[in-house]
C-alpha cells in the first residue's frame, strides 16, 4: 500500500540545465545532500534531508526548452486509470503512463487552465521520505488565471472536496483528501507578469525565512514575493539561479487567526 493516499502530493522534482549548480545552491539554501545520479536514468539525482528522501534533481533533457521548473506528483493507485480520467476531463497528456524501472510509473499532464503537474503510481519508490519539516517539502498551490477549470478538473480526476477561503480580494481554494488539505489553488492577479502562464508553486520549509532569503540572492536567486507573515508561517516566493520558482515557508514563525473555509 502507498504511503501516501490517492491525490495527495507525493514527490517533487527538477531539471536544470546545470545540475551541479543546483545541488549547490539547494545543499546551501535547504541542507540537502545529494545521491550519486543514475546513468540509468539520465543522472537523476535523489536529494537528502536528515537521510530521507525529499526530491530529485535532473539534467535537463537535450531539446528541451524553457527555464527550469519544479514539477509536483500526486499519488496515484493506478497510473492508468487516472491518465483516462484526465484525458477525459479536459486534462492533455505529455507523457502517457510510464514505467520508471521498478520505481514506479509515472505520467505528466497538463490541466485544463495550463498547469503542468505529474502522477506517480509507486513501486520501491513511495515517495517523500520526509515532509513539513525544515528542509523539506510542506504544501503546493496551483496557480491560475481559470480557478473555475481548476476546481472542476481536480476533484473529477482525484478524490478531493474542494473548500473556499473566506477572505476577501483573495481567490483561494483548498483541496482535501478526507479532512486533509493537500493542495492549494491560487487564482493569479495582475500583480504576476502575464507572459508567466499557469504553474504549480511547491513549498519547502526553512528554518528562518528571512535568512534563506539572505542565502538565495547571495546565490543569485531572485526574490519575486514577501516575505509576508500569515496564520500558516512566514513565507516567500524565490526563484533560483536558474530561474526555477519556488517558495519558502517558516512553519513556526505564525501572524494573524486562521481563515475559515467554506
Amino acid at each position: 500500500m502507498s504511503a501516501h493516499p490517492e491525490g495527495t502530493p507525493c514527490w517533487a522534482d527538477a531539471m536544470f540545465p546545470d545540475v551541479e549548480a543546483a545541488k549547490s545552491f539547494y545543499g546551501e539554501v535547504l541542507g540537502w545532500t545529494f545521491d550519486s545520479g543514475s546513468e540509468e536514468f539520465g543522472g537523476y539525482t535523489q536529494a537528502r534531508s536528515d537521510g530521507k528522501a525529499v526530491a530529485a534533481v535532473v539534467p535537463q533533457m537535450g531539446g528541451v526548452e524553457g527555464p527550469a521548473a519544479w514539477n509536483l506528483y500526486l499519488a496515484t493507485p493506478d497510473a492508468a486509470a487516472t491518465a483516462a480520467k484526465i484525458r477525459d476531463n479536459g486534462g492533455t497528456l505529455a507523457m502517457e503512463p510510464t514505467q520508471v524501472g521498478d520505481f514506479g510509473t509515472m505520467v505528466t499532464a497538463k490541466e485544463p487552465s495550463g498547469a503542468y503537474f505529474s502522477v506517480w503510481q509507486p513501486g520501491t519508490h513511495q515517495g517523500f521520505e520526509k515532509m513539513g519539516e525544515a528542509g523539506a517539502y510542506c504544501w503546493a498551490e496551483l496557480t491560475t488565471r481559470d480557478p473555475a477549470a481548476t476546481d472542476a478538473f481536480l476533484p473529477a480526476v482525484f478524490p478531493f472536496d474542494v473548500k473556499s477561503m473566506d477572505v476577501d480580494d483573495v481567490d483561494f481554494s483548498v483541496f482535501q483528501v478526507g479532512d486533509q488539505p493537500v493542495l492549494g489553488r491560487l487564482k493569479m492577479t495582475d500583480d504576476f507578469p502575464p507572459d508567466v502562464p499557469p504553474f504549480v508553486n511547491v513549498h519547502f520549509a526553512v528554518d528562518n525565512c528571512d535568512a534563506a532569503i539572505a542565502t538565495i540572492t547571495k546565490l543569485g536567486g531572485q526574490l519575486l514575493f514577501g516575505p509576508m507573515d500569515s496564520p500558516f508561517g512566514r513565507f516567500a516566493t524565490v526563484a533560483d539561479q536558474q530561474g526555477a520558482i519556488f517558495s519558502i515557508i517558516d512553519l513556526m514563525t505564525t501572524e494573524g487567526e486562521m481563515p475559515s473555509f467554506t
